[in-house]
């Protein structure tokens, strides 16, 4: 296996790709003074306008890091003009958006992020073209045709086109992701932390399709039906590690790497699960909580695509997170894969 420590400048961008479907949507963070009682009033201090959900998190996250090879957007948007925001921020990144199509009839998907430093986030989402994302609308055989390796999916449970099943048992979802791996791709999902009541059946029929699911520790609770926190708020490991074996057992392929504030935990079949300690960060340090997940999920893809140790992609990915915590949107605290490595060597993660 390669590691970080072998990235070089200049490597060329024909080796191989990553592709990331699935949600596209303009956030605009308002950043408060406070949250207020219903009825009351806080100051908006700061606004920001940026490119946020998972695969466009994911792609943008993986362009910032110096990615050496070819990044894609798949999706739906909108004809109009947040639209076409999404794609100049893309296609400015060296982005290819040729697989981003535009819906005449809807608006693309927006939120409005209401963040109070130090605290978690708040959504105000219209879920717009990502609402109309279909299995037909998107042809993994054409990115693995073009020399594309990985196949990135985000966020099931915020893709209600992809989500339901049908009298088969199969979903869209399943259908995209068999279609993926069919055509020779590797295969890398990521939910949203949705309170539906389906959700563990919902994601669970795509699991058999899934190489490597990477998720939050609630997304893994919610999915394998456990309680990973308790009434104070922490974290209960013993049920993060039940939850992992779950998820091998519902179909994982190849890895379940679940994610939280405080550790990450990789399994993988047959292996005893990798488990790696994050630093603690500066509450200080904090702008927004926002995109914090899809670093972790795009330092996990660079690392996968590069065939390096599992160790050494926790590392970064724990250092993916931390510095997006700095950043106002949810991609603009993400620095080069440089900088994490440098980052890695005073984290001294703890393996067990």
């Amino acid at each position: 296996m390669r590691t970080g420590e072998e990235v070089r400048d200049g490597e060329e961008k024909d080796k191989g790709g990553i592709v990331c479907a699935g949600n596209f949507i303009v956030d605009r963070v308002h950043t408060l003074s406070h949250w207020p009682e219903q009825g009351n009033l806080a100051h908006i201090l700061h606004q920001d306008v940026g490119v946020g959900g998972g695969a466009a998190n994911v792609v943008t996250d993986l362009a910032s890091l110096g990615f050496p090879g070819k990044l894609a957007a798949a999706g739906c948007i909108g004809a109009d003009a947040d639209g076409e925001i999404v794609r100049a921020r893309l296609a400015a990144a060296n982005i290819d958006i040729g697989g981003l199509t535009p819906l005449a009839d809807q608006v693309t998907g927006h939120t409005h992020v209401m963040n109070v430093p130090g605290h978690n986030r708040t959504f105000f989402y219209r879920g717009g073209a990502n609402d109309a994302v279909t299995d037909a609308l998107i042809s993994p055989a054409t990115f693995a045709n073009a020399g594309y390796r990985l196949f990135y999916l985000g966020y099931l449970m915020l893709l209600p086109g992809l989500e339901q099943i049908g009298p088969d048992g199969c979903s869209g979802a399943s259908r995209l992701l068999e279609a993926a791996r069919r055509a020779g791709l590797t295969t890398c999902v990521d939910f949203v932390s949705s309170e539906d009541p389906e959700f563990a059946a919902k994601v669970g029929v795509a699991l058999p399709y899934c190489d490597f699911l990477i998720i939050n520790e609630l997304e893994a609770g919610r999915a394998a039906g456990v309680t990973v926190r308790d009434a104070k708020g922490e974290l209960i490991e013993a049920a993060l590690l039940a939850a992992g074996e779950r998820l091998l057992r519902a179909g994982v392929v190849k890895g379940a790497v679940i994610h939280a504030p405080e550790i990450c935990f990789w399994f993988a079949p047959g292996a005893p699960p990798v488990v790696t300690r994050s630093r603690s960060v500066d509450l200080g340090n904090i702008v927004s909580t926002v995109g914090a997940g899809d670093a972790f999920c795009a330092a996990v893809l660079y690392g996968l695509h590069g065939d390096w140790a599992v160790e050494q992609i926790c590392a970064v990915a724990h250092a993916a997170a931390a510095r997006c915590l700095g950043g106002a949107t949810a991609t603009d605290g993400v620095p080069s894969m440089a900088v994490l490595l440098e980052d890695t060597r005073e984290m001294n993660p703890v393996s067990d």
